[in-house]
């Protein structure tokens, strides 16, 4: 296993200078690549063509023809390799390449009509000695192949305050080679690099001096100066060059002058070729400038539009030359609408068996006509058009009813009313809104509302629903399904009501339950899911105080211990009720209130409709149901004219059931309980086909039923507000 790398070096003097007077953390340049990894000596590295053998190495001598021979022998102290029926061959000195014709000769003497392949195995060790500024100093033994190069990786490279640009290595006293580490790291440049050998000594002295490089560069370092002609061009080329989005116009030069009566100064210069000739000293700061991306000369769209695009500016132009027709204006998102059409057969059978199980409307008759091949949908208006012999304008596709929810929604509407530019003062440095009329500048060029635009304006375009517009102004997509003759996807005037729909969707059928009717909005979903989270946070809290309470009431007597454990139980399923109630999704659905349980549609409320509006009207359901404390929770067939307390009696009470708590669900949505009647019990009550009667538990019997229906006060007023059916009321008890 190789040994773990070296840790990171920590930061020089200057360094820290830099931190301190700029904020910022600048490694040394090179020191990173000791950092990575550790490095191991490989003992089967290729050999060098010159490599010189010498006592200790090994070689291996493979023969064939008239001689066999496989010989593996070690070169000994006086330079010779025994070789079987041959004897010692002097190898010393020779180099490699050189050394198959060195023992074919020897052989050659004995031997005719052979060939031979000489190679060398493992090779000698030598020791190298390392000082000065190094992280590791000391004596290493390397291979005879070790180069300088490698040895200071093995050894982990100079500390902090070493030099890269002046290692040198020493041989009997004498100064054999000098290496530029900035050379290799930064171009593969080996030039310098030298073979070792045996009592080697590797000297790395103090780095000369550094400059700190930052700002829009490719490698912001901490660089060592060579001497004292380093100039800003060569520490450039050490960093990479100028990226693109350097400013060459402009760079920073703060010079450290220890010695002068102001010991720092900085100047400003251009990265021209004066300027890559400047000299750097010991202290320098360089700090190159980014581009500042602003366009003078552009002006901007963007918001609900096809492509958001920078135009150039020109003198005159206004809001209609940057935006030539409302074509322009179809957003991305609804041109991927408009192309996606069709769907796989597998995507057709998942979105239908997905609709039918999670939508309870469809377990309730409703159905939606798949939509016929005539009708197409205007591109830029969002708009249904007909041939002339078509006169319905129900909107249809080329898709199943998989694709009902995305009726009506090609194209995100235009908020033409209302659209605004941004302008930039430069001088106060602040923004100024200039909002206009956007229908009327791309209609009428000659319109006041037609604004004139400046380099650096920013035009942006809303949808009606980034900013809501009067309900007239939108269109309105409503959603009809179940026992109409026709069901589907209607477009509907701004102002039409409920009875406008079922009427432009055929009427009601034979079999329709306009009591049963459910109307969802999505406005609705929304605030009923928030007032149900501040719900569950105020019973959170209502909780929390009680059980504290609870706690700090128990007593150091023998039936603490016991009090402790139904505390802890009662805290549990409180928890379970909470977490189940946070679970719900309120269905958005508000009561009709129709005043019988046979009304006609046209005594449907004057609810103006909205878009995404969704009616459901029923068939007639056969059942009634009974949830709760009974022995058997289950579907009855419904009886006209029978009570609540039938079907009690049908089902059976548990022992922990609370009749005074008893509530029904009706299939409108309306909840009727024993609050607020007087003279009657609510089991006295005529049960209607798809209502659900609810009878809780007593309190006395602790679940998280039980907890929650107690801290809601009235779970009646709950299950009214937030639209829960007989599914949510399962929910909440199991």
């Amino acid at each position: 296993m190789p040994p773990p790398p070296p840790p990171p070096l920590p930061p020089n003097d200057f360094q820290r200078f830099v931190l301190e007077t700029t904020g910022q953390a600048l490694p040394l340049f090179g020191s990173g690549f000791f950092d990575q990894t550790s490095y191991v000596p490989l003992a089967n590295t290729p050999v060098s063509p010159d490599y010189r053998i010498g006592p200790g190495d090994e070689i291996q001598i493979r023969g064939w023809g008239s001689i066999d021979m496989d010989v593996r022998a070690v070169v000994d102290r006086d330079g010779l390799v025994h070789i079987p029926k041959i004897g010692a061959v002097n190898l010393a000195g020779v180099r490699s390449a050189q050394a198959e014709e060195a023992v074919r000769t020897a052989v050659g003497k004995y031997y005719k009509d052979f060939k031979l392949n000489v190679t060398l195995g493992q090779l000698h060790g030598i020791t190298v000695y390392l000082v000065g500024q190094a992280r590791k100093p000391g004596a290493y033994q390397l291979s005879s192949a070790s180069t300088l190069i490698s040895a200071l990786f093995a050894s982990g490279g100079p500390n902090q305050m070493g030099s890269m640009r002046h290692v040198l290595v020493k041989r009997a006293e004498k100064v054999v080679a000098e290496l530029d580490l900035y050379a290799f790291l930064s171009k593969g440049d080996k030039s310098s690099d030298v073979r070792l050998q045996d009592g080697d000594t590797i000297v790395i002295p103090a780095a000369a001096g550094y400059m700190a490089l930052s700002g829009k560069v490719s490698q912001p370092a901490v660089y060592e100066l060579k001497n004292d002609k380093e100039t800003v061009g060569s520490i450039l080329t050490l960093a990479g060059g100028l990226p693109v989005m350097a400013d060459p116009r402009r760079a920073q030069l703060e010079r450290l002058d220890p010695g002068a009566k102001s010991p720092r100064s900085v100047e400003v210069f251009a990265l021209d070729a004066a300027g890559f000739q400047r000299t750097l000293k010991r202290g320098d700061l360089l700090t190159v400038a980014a581009v500042v991306p602003e366009f003078v000369n552009a002006v901007t769209l963007r918001g609900n539009v096809a492509t958001p695009i920078r135009s150039p500016w020109f003198k005159g132009m206004t809001v209609h030359d940057l935006i030539p027709g409302r074509g322009y204006l179809v957003s991305r998102a609804s041109i991927r609408r408009q192309n996606d059409v069709l769907l796989s057969d597998d995507d057709k059978r998942n979105a239908r068996s997905n609709a039918f199980e999670t939508d309870p409307a469809k377990q309730q008759g409703g159905t939606v006509t798949p939509p016929a091949s005539n009708q197409a949908i205007n591109a830029v208006s969002g708009q249904t058009t007909a041939p002339p012999s078509q006169t319905d304008d129900k909107v249809v596709g080329d898709s199943a009813d998989s694709l009902a929810q995305r009726i009506g929604n090609l194209v995100d509407e235009v908020n033409f009313e209302y659209a605004v530019i941004e302008r930039v003062d430069t001088n106060q440095i602040k923004v100024q809104l200039l909002p206009f009329n956007l229908g009327q500048a791309l209609d009428d060029a000659r319109s006041p509302e037609n604004l004139a635009l400046q380099p650096g304006d920013i035009v942006t375009v809303f949808s009606v629903n980034d900013v809501r517009v009067p309900q007239a102004k939108r269109q309105v997509f409503v959603r009809v399904e179940g026992e109409v003759r026709r069901p589907g996807i209607y477009q509907m005037t701004p102002g039409a009501s409920l009875v406008d729909l079922v009427n432009k969707a055929g009427g009601p059928t034979p079999d329709a339950y306009l009591f049963g009717a459910s109307f969802y909005r999505e406005d609705v979903k929304r605030m009923q899911q928030d007032n149900l989270e501040q719900l569950v946070r105020r019973l959170e809290s209502q909780v929390d105080t009680r059980l504290s309470s609870a706690a700090a009431s128990v007593s150091g007597s023998d039936s603490a211990g016991v009090a402790q454990l139904r505390i802890q139980a009662e805290a549990n399923a409180q928890k379970q009720a909470l977490q189940r109630l946070r679970n719900l999704k309120p269905t958005g659905r508000i009561m009709l209130g129709f005043q019988s349980d046979h009304p006609d549609f046209k005594q449907m409320p004057p609810l103006k409709l909205e878009n995404q509006d969704r009616l459901v009207i029923p068939s007639r359901p056969d059942f009634v149901y009974v949830l709760g404390s009974v022995n058997t929770e289950s579907a009855h067939i419904w009886e006209e004219g029978k009570s609540v307390q039938a079907y009690l009696d049908q089902s059976g009470l548990t022992s922990g059931a609370d009749t005074d708590e008893l509530f029904v669900i009706r299939a409108d949505g309306g909840v009727i309980s024993n609050s607020g009647r007087w003279f009657s019990s609510v089991r006295s009550a005529k049960v209607l086909p798809g209502d659900v009667i609810v009878l809780p538990e007593k309190t006395d019997h602790e679940s998280a039923w039980s907890v929650f229906t107690r801290n809601a006060k009235d779970i009646t007023q709950i299950v009214y507000q937030f639209s829960l059916g007989a599914a949510a009321i399962k929910t909440l008890r199991n």
